[in-house]
């Protein structure tokens, strides 16, 4: 049964953006070597027993066939000073890998040094989404980066917190 809403689609669209993210870069690498990123701020917890991590991903995305033939993914939760390591990841295209910083963990995805932490991921479940994917993955290797700001997103931009005075471990 449909109900007739009582707001349209960009009504819709800034509504959810008054809800703060946190930005991640979700990378892989497909069987054949082709290595795989995107900026996005759809990552969330879903359990800790056992220790499941969700992303969505558009069905427009040019990657989205490859990611779903990708056995693993990894999340790299970013810092405030990840900034453009974002915005290269969030357009399209074969260069965002050149020229770039990263490692390689088991899984062979690449971590980006200097994320808040990084998780490596076999992929459990993809499911319906609309007009996306929710792909569902174990977390099976984990690391904690240095401390430091997270890179937010609120409202269409991206945002800075502002750190407690009395936390030492923003300095």
């Amino acid at each position: 049964m449909s109900r007739k809403r009582n707001f349209t689609k960009r009504e819709l669209r800034d509504a959810l953006g008054t809800f703060t993210t946190g930005v991640t870069i979700i990378t892989s690498c497909t069987r054949e070597g082709e290595l795989l990123g995107i900026t996005a701020n759809s990552f969330n917890s879903v359990s800790l027993d056992p220790p499941l991590v969700l992303f969505s991903l558009a069905r427009q995305a040019h990657s989205l066939n490859k990611f779903e033939s990708s056995d693993f993914f990894a999340v790299n939760v970013l810092k405030s000073d990840q900034r453009k390591l974002s915005d290269r990841f969030a357009r399209p295209g074969l260069e965002k890998w050149k020229g770039i910083d990263y490692t390689t963990g088991v899984t062979k995805c690449p971590l980006f040094p200097g994320s808040l932490a990084t998780f490596e991921c076999y992929t459990r479940f993809h499911y319906d989404g609309g007009d996306h994917v929710i792909f569902v993955g174990e977390a099976f290797n984990m690391q904690m980066g240095s401390p430091g700001g997270p890179l937010l997103y609120y409202q269409g931009a991206y945002r800075e917190m502002t750190p407690d005075p009395l936390d030492t471990e923003w300095a």
